[in-house]
């Protein structure tokens, strides 16, 4: 059994968690001000944390709900956490919540060159379709987009 569960994010008031684990993985990463934006948008916006048996956010999701659409918008797990499972566990959970929801496919982007993330969205269905060309800074590089059909395929 794992030592973490997942939960959607309670309280603003907890975010700390959420930006440390931000800081830790992204090199342009979200501030305190466009995750409050987020949480203050019900309905659509969602996010969700796995926690340690101590109460600590060791990572999260935060995606969009846009009509029949998941628009996972940032996946992250703390470094010390990494390659322990979580990443998946919040991809099962969120795309769990999706379908509940009334979504029948997903998408998000990536950095090309994050190939451990690849790997784990293969596993899920996602497929690339798309390429964004310097979507993203420090450093400059593409987003691959990728999409994932529920209609198609009932993976977790």
């Amino acid at each position: 059994m794992p030592g973490w569960y997942i939960e959607p994010l309670a309280s603003a008031d907890e975010l700390d968690g959420v930006l440390v684990v931000e800081e830790a993985s992204f090199t342009n990463p979200w501030t305190r001000e466009m995750y409050l934006a987020e949480f203050e948008n019900p309905g659509v916006s969602y996010l969700y944390v796995a926690r340690d048996d101590a109460r600590q956010i060791v990572g999260y999701c935060a995606f969009w709900l846009v009509h029949d659409e998941l628009h996972i918008n940032n996946l992250a797990v703390s470094p010390a956490h990494r390659r322990a499972g979580v990443a998946s566990a919040l991809l099962t959970r969120i795309l769990q919540e999706g379908r509940r929801l009334g979504a029948d496919r997903a998408m998000l982007e990536v950095r090309r060159s994050n190939t451990v993330a690849l790997r784990v969205y293969d596993r899920f269905g996602f497929t690339v379709t798309g390429v964004r060309p310097g979507y993203y800074s420090h450093p400059v590089e593409d987003a691959l987009v990728l999409w994932r059909d529920a209609r198609l395929d009932r993976r977790p």
